[in-house]
């Protein structure tokens, strides 16, 4: 039988593997994202991972950060024109 402290050396090297397999497909995924000319950085792409994985329209979620960015830029531009 094995000892409990060789199966907490198992499970603590398969969290570490399943960490490293984590970071790599965030480093792909982010290296896509560059590719694809994105402007979403590591944390906001590791939210938007998050969010389809529980479920959320991909595509919905695109819909929703591309009218953010709107509506950012115009709040941008409004408050610049305020300011001159």
């Amino acid at each position: 039988p094995a000892s409990s402290e060789s199966v907490m050396a198992s499970g603590a090297a398969t969290a570490a593997a399943n960490l490293n397999a984590v970071r790599e497909t965030m480093d792909v995924l982010l290296e896509i994202s560059r590719i694809l000319n994105t402007g979403l950085d590591m944390e906001t792409l590791s939210i938007c991972v998050r969010l389809c994985e529980q479920g959320i329209n991909p595509e919905a979620l695109s819909s929703v950060i591309k009218e953010l960015r709107k509506a950012t830029e115009a709040l941008k531009v409004s408050i610049l024109q305020n300011f001159c």
